[in-house]
Parts: structure tokens; sequence; C-alpha cells
């Protein structure tokens, strides 16, 4: 890469030239961004996951607007416009936009009315009306009169579709009205009146008669608006004041107040209505439905993040049930790695009715396998089953759990799931899910799609690529900053860890079949296919428990155990030693094992890592339990205080399962006391909370909670892994009045609502 790429970059994202081309160089030779993050500190000044991604997401930036570079200037070459000072100005060119606009006069057109007049050989008219010289546009149109223009007013008309399109391919002029979209730019709504009374179109009725400054518009409320149009009840449109675009473009254009100028002033005019506004519209709507992206995206991907990093209740020997009535309620028994040891079915539930025999067949199956804990699936039946389970007495204390199944009927039917058990049926597969999502959510987790976990904002609406790719990411960041179990871990598991394709994924487990469980991270250099590269890349996120090397059991990684190994050489003691006593660890002097490869950062991660060597960085499972009186919609009260659990998090508020089978909201504003701009500021997924209900509408299944004064603790997202990217652009709307042109949107009924009860409440 070009290095003024690499100064534009650091540039840019405020880093040093240093830091930019380190990761250039180590993603040229193989590093993923993990590795970087955790082993090559020195190299990239400590720069943590988000900050080493932005400058992966710059350089692939760069790289594509290269390659339209070559095409465009192969383009323009070809038709033999390419000036020298036009191939400079391309090759100096930093900016995509930008470089469109430069090729936008030269880039091959369908026919256009301006294409059409030029046939006719009108252009010499049209540069004489742009020069607004002294001579009468009539007369000289009548000089090109012909076979193809029967009249002077067809010639006329001619000469300014050319200038309009030349004005429309003006840099100067699209910028301009780029400007007056980013400033003044109006998003606006309205209904279909064909579709104003179908009840699928109510879900959209607060976008009936909207209108909102766009720089104002939230996220969310854009992408609903697009959702709309795109099922074919709304018309959306971005507007700006007509007046002024033109005669800021009268501006740049008009020289004077001769009869050729006028003639000019009507093709700008026509130039607006017809091409630019309709281009730059297209750019702006573009613009904000990538920004709008990018906000659901992030919002997506931090829930991801947090539901994969939610606390594991560990190698606890499970009970799970898949609740349900008709069908009943599917049972397996896990041992405590997750191994499927038994199922079967029972029906405490009408229209059975056998619940003697189903509390019987539970409490038989905790003596028999010595069940530490039981999930239950929170799906249909799942509170009357935890109910029923919550109510045996089993003769010891067995924790109870319910645990989110949103997903679990996908990954039940999929590839991954049959090949694990090809002799059990999707309902056994699914109770395993369950079983093992309450083990360790994270390896279970990742074997389903992340879009049908259930914790995204518009997912289905987002550019599917991006999202993808940052759903990857985050997955990839997830599990390499847990660390994986090399003797336990799941082919599928393994493909996430840094380094690994999915073809050594499955070599390991084949090589881990056939000659047992590894006993140290340099066995893994047996393993087919894998090379010292890669070896390098995955090492330090495999932990091998056990190991005869206890840094094998560690995040320190392969490389620097040469550095551990002097630390305890020079302090007399065993690497054992070192990890168990922390007096020996304070007797290390970091300066002497400092060195060209081996810096600061490295060593304060070793010492760091010593203290608890493979510990697992999520939070301890705490149980839970929602109110027992409260099992519908019809058993909730306004006032009423009750524990929920945080289900989904968006740009706009946080919903709540309060175990009524429907979720309730409790809006951005009702949060907390103090302004909220981003709800993961407040709360974080799966946290419980206490929350008062506002309101039940019953009819439109919305519960609105609330937040305030009943001391949630204020709680940052799920511990460790990469931290969430923020910043100008990337907060989401919702908390203050919106500011910008454009009229006021209209107040929600529901937020209308909730604040007339909140006002209500403070009387």
């Amino acid at each position: 890469m070009e290095q003024v790429y690499i100064q534009k970059i650091a540039e840019k994202l405020s880093f040093s030239l240093k830091q930019v081309n380190s990761i250039y160089d180590l993603q040229a030779d193989g590093a993923t961004i993990p590795f970087m993050a955790r082993y090559r500190k020195e190299a990239t000044g400590n720069m943590d996951e988000v900050q080493i991604n932005d400058v992966v997401e710059q350089i692939k930036y760069f790289t594509e607007l290269d390659k339209r570079k070559e095409t465009v200037l192969k383009t323009i070459e070809g038709i033999g416009k390419l000036t020298p000072e036009l191939k400079q100005r391309i090759e100096d060119c930093y900016d995509a936009t930008v470089l469109e606009d430069i090729y936008l006069p030269y880039k091959p057109k369908r026919k256009t009315r301006a294409t059409t007049a030029i046939e006719k050989g009108l252009e010499p008219l049209a540069k004489f009306l742009f020069d607004q010289g002294a001579g009468d546009p009539s007369e000289e149109a009548a000089k090109f009169i012909n076979e193809q223009v029967k009249d002077t007013k067809e010639a006329l008309q001619g000469a300014r579709d050319i200038i309009a399109e030349w004005v429309s391919e003006n840099e100067q002029a699209r910028n301009k009205v780029r400007q007056l979209f980013t400033e003044t730019a109006v998003l606006s709504s309205k209904v279909l009146a064909s579709k104003k009374d179908e009840e699928e179109a109510q879900k959209y009725r607060d976008y009936f008669e909207f209108n909102e400054s766009l720089a104002a518009c939230p996220s969310h409320r854009i992408m609903a608006i697009r959702r709309g149009e795109k099922e074919g009840y709304l018309i959306m449109d971005l507007n700006v004041d007509k007046q002024t675009a033109v005669d800021d473009l009268d501006r740049i254009f008009i020289k004077g107040s001769s009869p050729a100028a006028a003639e000019v002033k009507k093709a700008i005019e026509d130039s607006f209505d017809r091409l630019l506004k309709s281009s730059i519209e297209n750019e702006f709507r573009l613009l904000s439905k990538n920004k709008a992206d990018e906000e659901a995206i992030r919002v997506f991907a931090e829930n991801l993040r947090q539901l994969l990093l939610a606390s594991p209740l560990g190698s606890k020997r499970v009970l799970a049930l898949d609740p349900g009535f008709r069908t009943g309620c599917k049972v397996v028994c896990l041992d405590a790695q997750g191994n499927f040891i038994h199922n079967s079915t029972i029906y405490p539930h009408p229209p059975q009715h056998e619940t003697a025999k189903s509390i019987s067949e539970l409490k038989h199956l905790v003596q028999k396998y010595d069940i530490e804990a039981i999930g239950v699936g929170n799906g249909t039946a799942g509170r009357e089953t935890e109910q029923l389970v919550r109510g045996i007495d089993f003769g010891k204390h067995v924790s109870v759990f319910m645990v989110n199944e949103s997903g679990a009927s996908i990954y039940s039917a999929s590839e991954v799931a049959r090949e694990e058990f090809p002799d059990q049926d999707v309902t056994v597969r699914g109770a395993v899910s369950i079983g093992r999502r309450l083990l360790d959510p994270l390896s279970e987790l990742v074997k389903i799609d992340p879009k049908s976990i259930g914790v995204g904002q518009y997912q289905h609406d987002v550019n599917q690529t991006k999202l993808k790719d940052e759903l990857d990411r985050i997955v990839v960041s997830c599990v390499n900053h847990v660390g994986v179990d090399l003797n336990t871990a799941s082919k599928h598991l393994l493909t996430y860890v840094s380094g690994l394709s999915a073809t050594l994924a499955r070599n390991i487990v084949e090589y881990r079949a056939k000659n047992g469980a590894f006993k140290s991270r340099d066995e893994l250099k047996k393993v087919s296919l894998m090379g010292p590269k890669t070896f390098e890349q995955c090492a330090g996120f495999l932990r091998i428990s056990n190991a005869e090397n206890p840094l094998d059991n560690s995040a320190v990684h392969p490389e620097t155990y040469p550095v551990v190994q002097a630390m305890a050489s020079d302090l007399n003691c065993s690497v054992a030693d070192l990890i168990q006593q922390g007096e020996l660890r304070k007797k290390v002097v970091r300066k002497k094992y400092i060195t060209e490869t081996v810096g600061e950062f490295t060593i304060d991660d070793i010492l760091k890592e010593l203290e608890k060597p493979g510990r697992d960085p999520r939070n301890p499972i705490e149980e839970f339990r929602f109110e027992e009186t409260i099992k519908t919609m019809e058993d909730l009260k306004q006032g009423m205080t009750v524990p929920g659990i945080v289900t989904n998090i968006t740009a706009f508020g946080v919903f709540v399962d309060i175990g009524v089978k429907q979720d309730g909201l409790v809006h951005i504003s009702q949060l907390s006391n103090t302004y909220v701009s981003d709800p993961n500021e407040v709360v974080k997924l799966q946290q419980k909370v206490m929350v008062t209900v506002m309101e039940v509408d019953a009819a439109r299944k919305r519960i609105s909670l609330s937040m305030k004064g009943n001391g949630s603790p204020a709680a940052k997202p799920a511990g460790g892994g990469a931290r969430s990217s923020g910043g100008p652009g990337g907060k989401p709307g919702g908390g203050k009045p919106s500011g910008g042109g454009g009229k006021a949107a209209p107040l929600d009924p529901f937020q209308a609502k909730l604040m007339e009860l909140k006002k209500k409440f403070k009387d």
C-alpha cells in the first residue's frame, strides 16, 4: 500500500504512522485482529481490537479506492480524454465520492435527453448559451434547424438539456446541493391512501404524516420508514428548499442578465428538478441507510457480545427441559462436560395433567444422574414448568435457571446438530441446546446464526454482508477473549479460534479422537496442516487443563515461555511456584526481561496472567426468580414493581422479560433519572433488574416499564472482549429532543402516554 494512504489513515484515526504501518504489515503477514490486540501490543502501541479493526477497515477502503482509480483511469484513457492534469487529479484523490464526481462527465451513459441533443448537433448552441454572450439566442438557434431539428424552440430546448446535464455533472454544483442536503434536508413519509386502513399498515401509523430533520432523525426511525416503504405502505422522501438550491446554483453559473443567461437559468432549474435533486437525494438516501445500518449493526453486535459473554454455569451435571403443553416437556440429562446421557418426555400440563408422574420422573433423574442444576427453556409453558420444578423437594439443593431458548429450534434442525446427534430428533437436540447454553453460552451459541438469536434491531433490513462480517468479528473476538479448552472444544467452536480454518478445526478433533487428549500446546504441531504461522496465531488462545506445563492452561503465548522460565530461574523456583506464590511474583524485576521483541506491555500481561492462569473472564452465574404471582399480562397492574431480565437492547430502549410471555419496553427516557444517550451505558443483556409497570395495552400486546427509582444498578456491558465503538455519529437518538431544521417529529403515541404517566406519577 502506498505510504500516502498510511498517512491518511493515521491522520483520520489519530494514530501514529508506526502503529498503522505495523498493523498493515502484521495483517499482510496473516495476523488476526485478536492476535494483534493480545500478543503484538508493542507493535500496535497497545491498541484494542476495535481500534485495530478501524485501521483494517480503512486499509480495505483505500485498497478498493485504488482499484477504482485504475478502472476510472483506464476508462477515460480509452475514450481519449485523459490529460496529464486529469490523471494527476485522479491519482491525488483520496475520497470515493470526489473520485466519482471527477469521473461523472466521462462515465459511459445510457441515452439521455442531453446525448440525444448532442447527436442532433446542438452542443455548439449549448456552448454559445453557456458562455452567456450578447447574441440573440433565437437567432443563434435558427442556425441549427435541419431535418432533425424542426424549429428554434426545439433547438433551444435541446441546448438547455445539454446545459442541464453539464450543471448536474459539475463538482461545485453537486457539492453545493450536498451541503444543502447535509444542513437542511427533511425526511418525510406519508401513507399510501389505498393502504391506510389495512390492519398491517397500522404498525406504521406513527409515520403516516411524518417530517423530521434528516440530520436529527435516529436510526431506528429511518429503518422503520424504509421498511414501511419496502412493504408498500409508506412513501419516503428527502426534501430541501428548491428556491434556495436554485439560487445557490445561479450564483455559480449565471454571469449577468443577458437573454442567453435567461436560457441558462431555465436549464439550471430543470437540472435541479430533473437531475441534481434526485441524484443527490439518492446519495443521501444511501448515506442515511448506511448510517442507520451501522447503528443497527452496532446495537446488534454489542448485544451479541454481551450474550456470548453471559455467565456460564461451568462444569455441572444438568437436567434441561424444553417445555410444552400438548406435546409435553422434553427432558435431557447432560454430564459436567455437556455430553448427552439421557432423554425422555413428561406431560405435567394440560391436556394430559400427568403432574405426579412427571414429578416422580424428575426426582428419579436428579437422583440417578446426581443432577446439580436444572435449566428450563423460556418459551411456551416455560413459567408453568419452572413453577413445577421449583416446587419439587429433591432432597438436596438443585439450582433452577430459566434459559433463553431463542434460536434453539434453528440449531436443532441445523447440519451441526444433525452431525452431533444423528440418531436424535429435533426436540431432543433443542433440549440439549438449552442445557448446554446453561453450562456455557459461548460454546453453544456459536453454533447458531447470530441473526437467529433474537437480540437484533431491524437485522433483516440492514446490509447483510456488513452484518455478517461484524457479527463474525464479534464471535471471533469473544471466543478468543475467553479462550478455548483444546481437549473439549467442538469443531465448530474451534473454527473461531485465531488462525484456525474449518479444515484445521476438523483435523484437531480427528487427531484428538485418534491419539487422545492433547498433553501440551506443542503437540498441536503434529496436527495435519498446522504450520508455524498458524501455530503462532492460535496457540495462545487454546488451553490445556492439567497440562504438565502450567503455562499451557494460560493466556501466556508459547513464544514467551522462555521469559517466564527465566523469571522462575532467577528466583530459584519453578514456573508452578511462580504461579502459586504472589510474593515471588512481586520480586520479578520487570525491566530485566524487556528486549527488542518483548516490551513492557507483554511483561505486564504475563505477570497478570500468572496471577490467575486460565481464569474465565466471565462473571459467575446468578439464580433468578420472576414474581410468582404474575404469569400473564392480565396479572399486571399499573404501579407494580417486579423483577425482570433484560432480553434485548435497542437504540430507543430496553426490552425486559417479566415472566408474562410478552417482553415489556423500558423506553430510553425511563432508564434513569439522568439523561441516557446509549442504553448500554445503563444496562447489559441478561441483567437482572427491577422495573415498574407504567401501562399495559393488552390489545396491542405492549407493556411499558420504567427503571427510574428502582435501585437497578448501572452496569457496564458484560465483561471483557473488544469494547464497543462509539463516537460521533455512533450514538443512538431518542433521548434528548432532536435539533436541526425541518418540522419536529411527532411524538410517538406510546411515548406520549409514557410522558403523560410520568407527569402523573410526579404530580
